[in-house]
């Protein structure tokens, strides 16, 4: 059996679905289910944050779920919690291909969702972003700079596309100039609420490509419930994304 998240379902033809699953050691999967009826429906458990056992066949872009029960209690979210739990899934949706699978983030991503059920912190979701963007080859040095010197803590940087970053020459306080501690902090791990700014700026920065000119579902329902936008943050709130 394989383990796995559905990161995405909707209807298929009468009485089938289309599934985007993340899935341990294949990584985004796309496969159909027929849903049943009565005891036998699997609708239950086709739901974004319920660990699941299931198995696949067929060889094509398009798989045949022919089997498929919870492995353990969904993950229990809410609040922001919630929200940013759907934005890593639409996150996944969107930028992994059949050419580009993923198949390192699913326990980066079952750990995010843990982390997410105790509460909500920015560095979750920064640090599944940087293992995201590191598993598709997008991700610069953070302690090289673009021509191979080490960065500095003291440092500002501006991020070159497809270069990595140079030293940032201007007005600090503008918003892409980098820190140098804050590149150290992500790459040590040890990211700090006076990063969180600086370190959305630069994943914002190194996923547009990725993403393009549609905007995310996930931010905007956020906006409409009130709270921060994940596009926005207000810099002492843990509650931002």
């Amino acid at each position: 059996m394989l383990r796995g998240y559905v990161l995405h379902a909707r209807p298929y033809r009468e009485s089938s679905m289309l599934l985007n699953l993340l899935v341990d050691g294949l990584g985004r999967v796309d496969a159909v289910a027929r849903v049943g009826s009565g005891k036998r429906s699997i609708k239950s458990i086709v739901q974004p944050f319920q660990p699941l056992l299931f198995q696949l066949s067929g060889r094509s872009d398009l798989r045949t779920l022919t089997q498929i029960e919870s492995a353990s209690p969904a993950v229990p979210l809410s609040g922001d919690a919630l929200y940013a739990a759907m934005y890593l899934n639409e996150l996944l949706v969107r930028v992994l291909g059949n050419h580009q699978s993923g198949e390192a983030l699913f326990f980066s991503y079952h750990q995010s969702l843990l982390a997410l059920a105790k509460g909500f912190e920015q560095t979750t979701l920064r640090y599944f972003e940087l293992r995201l963007l590191s598993e598709l080859g997008c991700m610069p040095s953070l302690v090289k700079d673009a021509d191979g010197a080490d960065i500095q803590a003291d440092g500002c940087y501006r991020l070159i596309p497809e270069q990595g970053f140079i030293p940032f020459i201007g007005d600090a306080k503008r918003q892409e100039a980098l820190p140098g501690s804050t590149l150290l902090a992500l790459a040590e791990n040890r990211l700090q609420q006076e990063d969180w700014q600086a370190a959305k700026v630069l994943t914002r920065q190194l996923l547009r490509p990725l993403l393009g000119d549609k905007p995310l579902l996930s931010r905007q329902l956020f906006a409409r419930r009130g709270g921060n936008s994940p596009r926005a943050p207000q810099p002492s709130s843990r509650g931002e994304k």
